[in-house]
């Protein structure tokens, strides 16, 4: 028994599991263990900024060539920009094909937007220019205050050049970074033992302050974004992973702490820690692995791309504002540039939602009431499906790069070779 019950993803399932029993038998006390969950997010991001900066740091440092770090972001982009775009495009596709909103003729006139107003609010200030401006920290130590996880990463590349440049002189400097961000993953370790309790306290809380009969109303819409991300998962990501030569399922068996981690604090933020250090298991160079996968926090949310097409769409439908494809595409084009603006912003789907309306006028703002209560259970799929596809988007970066170790790689490699 204790041996089946020693490894990290059986604790955090079976908290899930009993986290969904008390908020569901004992809601009061259930919507009362939110801090669980908030305690656990808030150690991990404490984390996230000092070990970004020393893997990023050491990682570009002991590459030394300074070109290749532009080469590497260059191609991570140009595969973030074509994943999230698939993703919207299959978000679109689901959502007029099942028409989850169909049938609900909500008055947009006649509803309380008072819960939705400080989203709005934070929507009216994702200006592009702002967005970009957001990136520079107003201090070196700012960045690392605000924990924004672009705005580490831009000091952390900026100061591996200057210390690139500093050629031997450097190198004390890069050993303490190499060293701290060993100490950093220690803590990381030593706080994961407590993923249970925070699994349970966030399963607790959702259940006990939304209650499971709240899904009922919307649960054509939950089971749209949880199949398609599904679909997206499986089709998608697999094809992926299978002509760049991976296993999806080994991939997962090789994160699966983490996925439930994920899972269990509704925060793809709460497994970036480990997930750096499960690449890096898996034979990516630290340098990419420093570069791939915190930029990928920004710009490569498939789940989170999958739910605005899906919600956005729904909030149309039950309001009969019509919108054919024609007002469609320019709504796709506006979420391909808003998807990547909230990033790391608590509420970041709800704000980015609100931004993408607003700007294109055409469907009501105020819509977003209506998915409002039921936002939080849609939250695990879109942090499951972006974490997932910050690991692919690594080992497939990774091998474009001939930057993975082929002995390391074996976790996540098929038992039979691919023909590629």
């Amino acid at each position: 028994m204790k041996r089946f019950l020693s490894p990290l993803y059986v604790q955090v399932l079976l908290a899930i599991i009993a986290g969904v029993l008390i908020g569901h038998f004992y809601p009061d006390f259930g919507a009362s263990l939110q801090p669980l969950s908030l305690g656990f997010v808030k150690l991990i991001k404490m984390l996230i900024a000092p070990i970004i900066f020393a893997t990023v740091v050491s990682g570009i440092g002991a590459m030394g060539d300074l070109k290749a770090v532009g080469r590497v972001g260059l191609k991570a982009l140009l595969y973030f920009e074509g994943a999230t775009t698939f993703a919207l495009i299959i978000g679109l596709t689901v959502a007029n094909t099942v028409a989850p909103g169909s049938g609900v003729h909500a008055n947009a006139a006649t509803l309380d937007t008072k819960g939705i107003a400080q989203y709005v609010k934070s929507a009216e200030a994702m200006t592009p220019l702002e967005t970009v401006m957001h990136i520079i920290p107003n201090t070196f130590v700012g960045a690392f205050v605000e924990g924004d996880v672009l705005q580490v990463l831009l000091v952390a590349i900026l100061f591996s050049f200057a210390l690139s440049g500093l050629g031997a002189r450097g190198k004390p400097i890069l050993d303490l970074l190499h060293d701290a961000s060993l100490v950093f993953f220690g803590m990381v370790r030593i706080i994961s033992r407590v993923a249970p309790l925070a699994a349970f306290g966030a399963m607790a809380y959702t259940v006990g302050k939304f209650g499971l009969e709240s899904l009922a109303s919307l649960a054509k819409l939950i089971g749209c974004v949880y199949g398609t991300c599904l679909v997206f998962i499986v089709v998608v990501l697999g094809l992926i992973a299978r002509v760049s030569g991976f296993s999806l399922w080994k991939i997962l068996r090789h994160i699966r702490d983490e996925l439930l981690v994920v899972i269990g604090a509704s925060s793809s933020e709460a497994g970036l820690p480990g997930l750096m250090r499960k690449m890096e298991k898996a034979g990516c160079r630290k340098s990419v692995v420093g570069i791939v996968v915190p930029s990928g926090y920004s710009f490569n949310l498939d789940g989170t791309c999958i739910y605005l097409t899906m919600a956005a769409l729904y909030i149309a439908q039950a309001t009969d504002t019509p919108l054919p494809l024609a007002k469609q595409l320019p709504l796709l084009a506006v979420l391909l540039l808003t998807s990547k603006g909230a990033a790391g912003v608590t509420g970041s789907g709800f704000i980015t939602l609100a931004a993408t309306l607003g700007s294109t006028g055409t469907v009501p703002v105020a819509g977003m009431v209506l998915i409002l209560g039921v936002d939080t259970f849609m939250s695990q799929a879109r942090a499951i499906t972006n974490f997932i596809g910050n690991a692919v988007a690594t080992l497939v970066v990774s091998r474009w790069e001939n930057a993975l170790d082929p002995v390391a790689a074996r976790c996540v490699m098929p038992t039979r070779p691919v023909v590629q």
